[in-house]
């Protein structure tokens, strides 16, 4: 039971403890944290889902030629709104992520 209880309170620490790699304006705390708690985790669960359904799709996007796009829609793009976005940016638009030099 304790190392459950430690093991969850230090994935909490570090979901707690991450900061966006390129901060814009300053946002409201309850949208940071609304974020932290409840859309980062359903947005990687999604991302998980949408990985997996990249994996079924695949042999039908590969004849259609459409392999690039199903990868985009189901992978690329709900990882990027997931790691890239920054804390509390719910108007971020997907595929407009900074990257660093």
């Amino acid at each position: 039971m304790k190392r459950k209880a430690l093991a969850l309170f230090l994935a909490f620490c570090m979901v707690l403890s991450a900061v966006p790699a390129f901060a814009g304006e300053p946002k409201d705390g309850m949208e940071v944290v609304a974020d932290v708690l409840f859309v980062r985790p359903f947005s990687l669960a999604a991302a998980v889902v949408g990985t997996a359904m990249f994996f079924v799709a695949l042999p039908f996007s590969i004849p259609s030629g459409s392999v690039e796009q199903s990868g985009k829609l189901l992978v690329s793009d709900p990882f990027e709104y997931t790691f890239a976005r920054p804390l509390g940016d719910f108007d971020y638009k997907v595929g407009t992520a900074r990257m660093p030099k």
